[in-house]
């Protein structure tokens, strides 16, 4: 006991200030520490919930594109295909037209001819002209579903463009 004296340690504050440790130890481990703890867990919880629902919606949006793509494919099969027939159709018109020319140059052939070939332009421009039309309004029909009203306009004018740079009217 001399040599704690000796050193200055009093044994009775000592053993005050051990307990005081403990007592102070266990208040922070009951109050602060369980408490610290659980508001730890609840944050991690949170956490993963935020992940998977990150990755569940990741997953969503790539499902999104796969689909968005597979109707674009789809739309412009269609559109393709409507086209062919509009180019098919033209081409009967067209045969049928010229079938009917021939017929009637052979009956009118010399009191006719101007007349008919008068005809013959002023019913290739009309062709013309609803071929133009049909295009567009398939053109605007398969847009409706794609673009918006502005887009739309401005796709429907560029073919407009290109149709009169081909079909002068």
């Amino acid at each position: 006991m001399e040599i704690l004296k000796n050193f200055g340690v009093n044994p009775i504050l000592l053993g005050a200030q051990i307990v005081n440790f403990l007592i102070i130890f266990f208040i922070l481990k009951k109050f602060l520490y369980k408490p610290v703890l659980e508001l730890l867990k609840k944050r991690q919880v949170m956490i993963k919930e935020g992940i998977k629902q990150a990755e569940e919606s990741r997953v969503k949006l790539e499902k999104v594109i796969i689909e968005e793509k597979n109707i674009l494919r789809q739309a412009q099969l269609a559109a393709k295909k409507v086209i062919e027939e509009a180019k098919q159709e033209s081409i009967e018109l067209s045969k049928q037209m010229n079938d009917s020319a021939k017929k009637q140059t052979e009956k009118i052939l010399k009191d006719a001819t101007e007349q008919i070939s008068k005809e013959s332009l002023e019913a290739e421009k009309k062709l013309a002209v609803q071929a133009s039309s049909l295009a567009i309004s398939i053109l605007e029909k398969a847009l409706s579903e794609f673009f918006s009203a502005k887009e739309q306009e401005e796709v429907v004018s560029n073919a407009l463009r290109k149709i009169k740079k081909i079909n002068p009217v």
